[in-house]
Formats: C-alpha cells, sequence, structure tokens
C-alpha cells in the first residue's frame, strides 16, 4: 500500500529527512531532478517553459530547469520578478545558479506574450504553487494558469496543480490541469480526491530519499492507497469443490412503495458478485412487483404499513431470516420511519455480518439523534459491521447535517469519529465520495476511484450488495475488513469501467454495472493473482 499523508505530516517527514542528514537543499536539488525526469519521459521534447512561483516550489522549477539545459533542451523561466528579488533565500541561490547555466529568463510578461510562448512549447512545467497554498490565485499567478490552461501544451506540474489545495482537493479559484504530477515524498489527500482527480493527471511520488519509507510510517498516515496485491488474501479463492450454500449466503431487507428497485438492484448486485443464495425481503405491498422481476431471488412478503413501508411487527421476522446467514444486507429504498427503524435495530443486536446502507443509515442516525458517537453500545457488537454513508448520510450520523464533510479528509475525521466511538476492530465505515475510504480503527484504506460512469442512481445499492456478497463469501480477520470493503470498491468501479465502455460514459444505469460484476471479479482476480498482466480501465 502506498501511505496518504496530510500536508503537516508531509512538512514533519521533511524535518526528520534533515535531522538524519539529507539538508532542504538537498530535497531541492532531487525534487527539481524529479521533476525534469518526468517532462524527459514525456518523449519528443525539444522546448520546456517553466513557469515559477516565489517560494521553494519555484525553487524546484529553477532547479528542473537547469537539470533540463544540461541535457540540451531549450528552457525558458518565466518568474513574476528578477532571481535576485525572490524572496526565499534557497530558491535565490537556485534561481542564480540556473541563470548562471545560461537559462533564459523571462520576467513578468504580458498575456500576449505568455500565449506565444507556451504556443511554442512541448512541455510547460508548472512550479508556480506548493502544498501550502491555500485561498485564491492572485496576479499575476491567475493569469499564467488560464493562459497555460488555454494553451494546450502538456504540462507537468511539481508536487501539485497551482491553485489546487493538495489538503482538500479544492480549488477556490482555476487551477491548472496537468498530464502528469510529479509529488514528492508522499500522496497528499487532495491529489487523489475531488477537483485533485481531474486536476492532476498521472500522478508520480518522488521519495527523495532512501530513509523516506521509513519516515512515511512512522508518521502515520492518515489512509493508505490499496494496491491490487494487497486484496491478494481478502478475495474468494476459486474453488470447484462448492455448492450454492457453501458459496455464500445473503439476505436482503429494504424497499418502500416508493423505492422498489432498489432493494432488487442490491440483491442482484450480491448474486453476480458471487453470493450463491441471495433471498430478498421486502415490504408485502410490493412483494408482487419485485417476485414479478427477480427470477433467481426468492422473495419474502414482510408486514407492511399502509403507506408501504415496513411495519413495527417486520423486525422480528427479519431478524429470523436473518439466522444462519452469511451477511445480511439492510437499507435500501426502505424509507425511515419506525417499523424500518426497528428492523435497523433488531439487525444490530443480531450476530450475523451486517452492511447498512441508505434508508437503513438514516434509521441510524433517527435512532442516534444523529450524533452516534453519544450511543457506542448501539455499535458494539461480536459480528462485523460495515456502514457505508455517502458524505450527507455520513453528516447527519455524527451531527453535521447542516455542514457535512466536503472533502477526502474531513470525511476521514468523521468517519473515525464513529469507529473510535465503537471501539472495536469489527467495524469499517466505508465513506464514499469522488475517492471513497475505507475507515477501520487501525487504519484508513483507499480503493482506486471507479469512473464518473458510476455517478448515477442506484450505483450505491450495487456497492452495498457487492459488499454483503464478498462478506458472506470469505473468512477475514476483523483488521482485514477495511480491505474487504476497499476491494468491494474496486469490483464496483471496474465493473463501472466495463459499462462505460459498452454504453459510453454518461449513459451508464445502474443495471448496466450489475451486469458487468462478474467480469470485473474474473479480471480484477486475474490480475492479483499474475501481476505482471497490466490492468486496463
Amino acid at each position: 500500500m502506498q501511505p496518504v499523508l496530510n500536508i503537516e505530516d508531509v512538512r514533519l517527514v521533511e524535518d526528520r529527512l534533515t535531522e538524519v542528514g539529507v539538508s532542504i537543499s538537498e530535497l531541492m536539488h532531487r525534487a527539481g531532478n524529479a521533476a525534469a525526469q518526468e517532462v524527459l519521459h514525456m518523449g519528443d521534447v525539444r522546448q520546456v517553459t517553466v513557469l515559477a512561483g516565489h517560494g521553494n516550489n519555484g525553487g524546484d522549477g529553477w532547479v528542473a530547469a537547469e537539470s533540463l539545459k544540461a541535457r540540451g533542451i531549450i528552457v525558458r523561466v518565466v518568474s513574476a520578478v528578477e532571481p535576485a528579488d525572490i524572496k526565499s533565500d534557497l530558491a535565490r541561490v537556485v534561481a542564480q545558479s540556473a541563470v548562471e547555466a545560461g537559462v533564459e529568463v523571462i520576467i513578468a510578461p504580458p498575456r500576449q506574450e505568455l500565449e506565444e510562448l507556451l504556443e511554442h512549447t512541448d512541455i510547460a512545467l508548472d512550479a508556480i504553487f506548493g502544498t501550502g497554498f491555500h485561498g485564491e490565485p492572485r496576479a499575476p499567478f491567475d493569469i499564467w494558469i488560464e493562459c497555460l490552461n488555454a494553451s494546450g501544451t502538456r504540462v507537468v506540474s511539481v508536487d501539485v496543480p497551482s491553485g489546487l489545495s493538495a489538503q482538500t482537493g479544492r480549488a477556490e479559484g482555476e487551477c491548472v490541469i496537468s498530464d502528469v504530477t510529479v509529488t514528492m515524498l508522499s500522496l497528499k489527500p487532495g491529489l487523489i480526491a475531488d477537483q485533485g482527480r481531474d486536476a492532476c493527471g498521472s500522478i508520480v511520488v518522488a521519495p527523495l530519499a532512501e530513509q523516506t519509507e521509513r519516515l512515511l510510517i512512522e508518521a502515520d498516515p492518515v489512509a493508505w492507497r490499496a494496491e491490487l496485491a494487497d486484496y491478494l488474501g481478502v478475495m474468494p479463492q476459486p474453488s470447484n469443490a462448492v455448492d450454492k450454500f457453501s458459496r455464500g449466503s445473503v439476505l436482503v431487507v429494504g424497499g418502500s412503495s416508493r423505492f422498489p428497485g432498489a432493494p432488487m438492484m442490491a440483491a442482484m448486485a450480491a448474486a453476480r458478485a458471487g453470493a450463491g443464495y441471495v433471498t430478498l425481503a421486502v415490504p408485502a405491498t410490493i412483494a408482487p412487483i419485485v417476485q414479478s422481476q427477480m427470477l433467481e431471488i426468492p422473495v419474502v412478503a414482510l408486514p407492511a404499513t399502509s403507506e408501504g413501508t415496513f411495519a413495527p411487527e417486520a423486525a422480528d421476522l427479519a431478524a429470523r431470516l436473518a439466522k444462519n446467514k452469511g451477511a445480511v444486507l439492510v437499507g435500501p429504498g426502505m424509507r425511515v420511519g419506525t417499523g424500518p427503524a426497528g428492523i435497523v435495530s433488531k439487525m444490530l443486536r443480531s450476530d450475523v455480518p451486517l452492511v447498512i446502507d441508505a434508508d437503513g443509515l438514516n434509521c441510524l442516525a433517527r435512532l442516534t439523534e444523529n450524533n452516534i458517537d453519544e450511543f457506542p453500545e448501539l455499535l458494539r457488537r461480536t459480528a462485523k459491521l460495515i456502514l457505508t454513508p455517502h458524505r450527507g448520510e455520513l453528516g447527519r450520523l455524527v451531527g453535521l447535517a447542516d455542514t457535512p464533510p466536503d472533502s477526502l479528509t474531513s470525511s476521514l475525521e468523521a468517519a473515525r469519529r464513529i469507529v473510535w466511538t465503537d471501539g472495536g476492530s469489527e467495524i469499517c465505515v466505508v465513506a464514499k465520495g469522488s475517492a471513497t475510504a475505507c475507515v477501520g480503527v487501525e487504519a484508513a484504506v483507499l480503493p482506486k476511484p471507479g469512473p464518473a460512469a458510476l455517478a448515477t442512481a442506484g450505483s450505491g445499492d450495487v456497492l452495498a450488495g457487492i459488499m454483503a456478497s464478498l462478506l458472506a463469501q470469505t473468512s477475514i480477520d476483523d483488521t482485514d475488513l477495511p480491505v474487504l470493503c476497499s476491494y468491494a470498491c474496486e469490483v464496483h468501479g471496474y465493473a463501472g469501467s466495463i459499462a462505460a465502455e459498452r454504453f459510453g460514459s454518461r449513459g451508464v444505469i445502474a443495471r448496466d454495472v450489475i451486469e458487468s460484476i462478474g467480469l470485473a471479479s474474473d479480471t480484477l482476480a486475474e490480475h492479483i493473482s499474475f501481476p505482471e498482466l497490466a490492468l486496463q480501465g
């Protein structure tokens, strides 16, 4: 797994590197050379324009410029001030060194001159702002960013695309849209979430020193980015000695007159993800409709209210159905009320592995008065528990309904409030978003994000079904629960990619994703078992 560090923790790692003999000056030279190397890797490079800011990120750009000049590349550095007037002592020294080496400098060019320069540039190196940047770019840098994005020139960013917060993944103004981002020491949360996903392009991590790996681990990463090899111990193992019961049994409880389709999609997804026996329990008012659509999946009618939701007496019957199941999924489409809340409460007191999704989470918020961390006894159980909130649901669970988490970082913080309240290792909060975090007590695991095609109604129901299916099929330690959830997210994401290839990135609906789950699972399993095969998509 790759460590992901908050910005302040990266600074601490830099400080520790200086303590073990790697100076800030040496780090700058190594960072600049790493950026120059990535420029050369882009191929067909004759002319490079470096956009250098005032600080140490600009210093990295000056070092890269001198390195590229030494390799015979025509290099021009655009600076807002004369090299001698750069405020950062270290950046000023490397800038003067680049000038002495013959690097051409263009000081504060007007917009038209900059546009013409970029028009004749093969690659632009963005070294305007570093990871400490926050707020909105000011002149002249806002103009530089506009010109760069409009130029069509290939762009390599140093550490972070300028204008983007490396911590939150948000940009208050315009930010550079890069082809490649060379980030130093480790991944940062903002690079892999929200606007960072569009801005960064391919991300290359430059460790800069042999001591970096050890220091990153000691810095207690905020999360870990999963790699395919990490899933080897949690994915279902192939065997011919199975029957429909030994392949895992899943119960899905959900639905209402308003939302009859949500539990059907979840149940079908559980089946497509490999569970051998899936049962679907719905309110009696919609049971005939659901039965007519679910040819392969048994449908059980539970007592319903006149509004078409579960009646209070449905809770005991649902608990009986849950006995001896490999996993239960509760929540899709069942709405919020006394009956649905009773089912959630009853399932939490059971000893069956449990996934709570959608309205099940909203019922949980109701049961805990929107402050789940004040009700630790409700979540403590001996069996595994997975909660799958999107940011709005996560906010309601922890008393932030009006100001829900708006970044990967804040989602991690909110999810940790829940798992630390529980205090056990058998819980995982899957905080869904543009980058999803699978948060356990000991670690948070970040799966590879799925495509934008998954941003469609019913996609969350499909993911919940996949999670329940994998939970029923595997026997894992509690500490591996975040890894299992991350694997489910990657199956979901890859199924979305397959569906997008068939129907287009904007044409995918949830049923298309369901139909692709089996192919996605087989392909991922093949590439996990045989990593020399390059996984595409």
